[in-house]
């Protein structure tokens, strides 16, 4: 039920979409003869979209996130890496059967770099069909390709195919790998993502040392305009929006235990 809410609820409230939303109630009041309700929901949805496009808000909202689990020093020994699906375009790749990368597929390129560092270490690959209303090909069943590619070995690889969001990627990862005490595993996500996914890593039981890629702050973008291009502030305002609502959802129900987390916490 979780799932499907989380999924529901985000369709609604993503920038873009309830722009449209308040756009339309704005339409209908007005058809209705209600200007004053019609009047404040354009002028809201152009305060969301101005300020999701054309100001750094996404990037100082994503900052803090991106630097709450900095990359430690690489541990010498490493048995174990799991990469969090999230990397590929699945339904391009559902159909045309290649490895089609999206913005946050540094995670699948800095695995293949780890996996062949460590060519004793096994590689779990977290990552089904995630998403409600569009069909696709889960991260599990595309990273093989790439790998390999790579010149990372098919007996090297662990596919966890069934997840479809992070609690499930912590869940099932650890049924599958059942890791053992004093076990070094690393754990490859986007770093906006990692404080999310390291608490329910660690609430699932399952030890990793944070290994964040796919930086999409510099930490220098101060409050301002136009400071990037529209496309890419409205995505990180996106990306942050769903970020920091899944935190706190997280934590409202007993998945994580602070609303951010903190490393060692």
């Amino acid at each position: 039920m979780f799932y499907y809410l989380s999924k529901i609820f985000w369709f609604f409230i993503q920038p873009l979409n309830l722009t449209i939303f308040l756009l339309l109630a704005g339409l209908l009041a007005g058809m209705a003869g209600r200007r004053r309700l019609a009047v404040s929901g354009g002028v809201l949805a152009f305060l969301i979209l101005a300020l999701s496009a054309w100001t750094s808000l996404g990037a100082m909202m994503l900052n803090p996130l991106e630097e709450r689990f900095p990359r430690p020093p690489l541990p010498e020994k490493v048995d174990g890496i799991v990469v969090l699906g999230g990397g590929f375009e699945g339904a391009i790749n559902l159909v045309r059967g290649g490895y089609e990368l999206n913005s946050s597929g540094d995670r699948m390129v800095e695995t293949a770099i780890l996996a062949r560092r460590f060519p004793q270490a096994k590689v779990v690959v977290s990552g089904g069909n995630g998403s409600l209303f569009f069909d696709g090909e889960g991260d599990a069943d595309t990273a093989p390709r790439l790998l390999e590619a790579l010149g990372v070995p098919a007996d090297q690889l662990l596919l966890e195919d069934k997840s479809r969001n992070t609690y499930e990627n912590a869940v099932f990862s650890r049924e599958l790998v059942k890791p053992k005490p004093g076990e070094t595993w690393l754990l490859v996500t986007s770093a906006f993502h990692m404080p999310r996914a390291k608490a329910l890593f660690d609430k699932a039981g399952f030890p990793t040392v944070q290994w964040p890629v796919d930086y999409r702050t510099s930490g220098r973008e101060g409050i301002g305009l136009f400071r990037d291009n529209a496309a890419d502030s409205l995505q990180n305002t996106t990306i942050a929006v769903r970020e920091w609502i899944g935190l706190f959802a997280y934590w409202l129900s007993g998945r994580i235990d602070q609303p951010f987390p903190t490393p060692g916490g």
